[in-house]
């Protein structure tokens, strides 16, 4: 199909054919004559570009209001955000806690929020209706009332197949821009990545997904958060960027990432860890995670804040059985014929304990 959201608009398009037009083939071959030139002054506007001043940038940001917080500094409006972790650590019981938080206007788990209530789509792909209603109904059979301002956005089983041209993630973006219009909507929760994208492990895949993403976000002013997961990891080792399943494509093209982390502590307890950030220097980093527990005192299942701590005493210690129990699989893997990429993905540990791991 074609992307309507990749297309240029047509003026641009009509502008860049203009100053394509009467070309002749230059010496690189590209058939292109760029010896005309529009006045930079009549026309910033060039292909694809647009050329201003650095100063006029600052000038022309300045009349722009400074993006509120939706969930203290891990996500500015008009951010495409990524939340990852395992499964079963609880992806989509902070995500519905947070969608329910900003449609309300308040803040959640410590964290400030200074933007004003606002529909929100909370699109669950994970889901099962009734799985959604156990997760918020009391034992006394009560259940919590959420904002009306929180839309659940499910597939329907009953939908006509997909209009020629399309397959189901073509048709999953265009319902998501329809229903977006219909409900007038500025925040939207993507529970989860799979369901844009089928295949993100390399860059060809992840790049043209993201660039969808930033794009549907500036062309209707939307804050998008996406949760994805992690492959297998070592519980020994810190959350970094590497994490976060699919290519590099993913996290470099993102606004910002935060993950979840799986606590020693606790069968519940969990850890907040700020991965990248791009309005302000990091807060949530190693030594200042945001601690947490899952509880459901009544009828709403959610994330308790705890504490502040350091990212190490949630980390399970390696023993000397762990260790030589991972050079045994280190070895293993290699006489396979696995690369050192191979294993240490599969293994949750880096590319330099693969390769002192294999000469023991």
């Amino acid at each position: 199909m074609s992307d309507t959201l990749g297309k240029l608009p047509s003026s641009n398009n009509d502008e860049l054919g203009d100053a394509l037009d009467h070309t002749e083939a230059t010496a690189d071959n590209s058939g292109f004559d760029f010896s005309r030139i529009d006045n930079p002054e009549a026309n910033p506007n060039v292909g694809l570009f647009t050329v201003r001043s650095a100063n006029q940038v600052i000038d022309d940001a300045k009349s722009r209001p400074t993006p509120c917080k939706l969930f203290g500094q891990l996500w500015f409006e008009g951010e495409v955000e990524i939340m990852f972790a395992d499964t079963n650590l609880g992806k989509s019981i902070l995500a519905v806690q947070i969608a329910e938080a900003i449609s309300r206007g308040k803040g959640t788990m410590e964290m400030k929020m200074n933007a004003k209530p606002q529909m929100v789509l909370y699109c669950d792909f994970e889901l099962s209706d009734k799985q959604f209603e156990n997760r918020y109904r009391g034992d006394d059979g009560s259940h919590y009332s959420f904002s009306p301002n929180l839309m659940h956005v499910e597939v329907n089983p009953d939908a006509d197949d997909y209009p020629d041209g399309y397959d189901f993630e073509d048709y999953v973006k265009v319902s998501l821009e329809r229903t977006v219009l219909q409900y007038n909507a500025k925040v939207i929760i993507i529970d989860n990545l799979t369901y844009l994208s089928r295949e993100t492990e390399k860059a060809k895949d992840a790049l043209p997904l993201m660039k969808w993403l930033k794009s549907f976000a500036r062309k209707y002013g939307l804050s998008i958060l996406v949760l994805a997961h992690t492959p297998k990891r070592n519980l020994s080792n810190p959350i970094t960027r590497n994490d976060l399943q699919g290519s590099k494509m993913l996290i470099n093209f993102c606004d910002g990432c935060f993950a979840i982390g799986e606590s020693t502590r606790g069968t519940n307890i969990r850890y907040i860890k700020e991965i990248k950030q791009r309005n302000e220097p990091i807060r949530y980093d190693a030594e200042n995670v945001i601690v947490c527990e899952i509880i459901k005192p009544d009828n709403f299942l959610h994330f308790s804040f705890l504490e502040w701590g350091c990212e190490s005493e949630h980390l399970r210690q390696m023993t000397a059985t762990d260790r030589d129990d991972l050079i045994e699989q280190v070895k293993e893997l290699s006489s396979q014929g696995k690369s050192q990429r191979e294993i240490s993905k599969q293994l949750g540990i880096g590319l330099g304990s693969v390769n002192k791991y294999r000469k023991m």
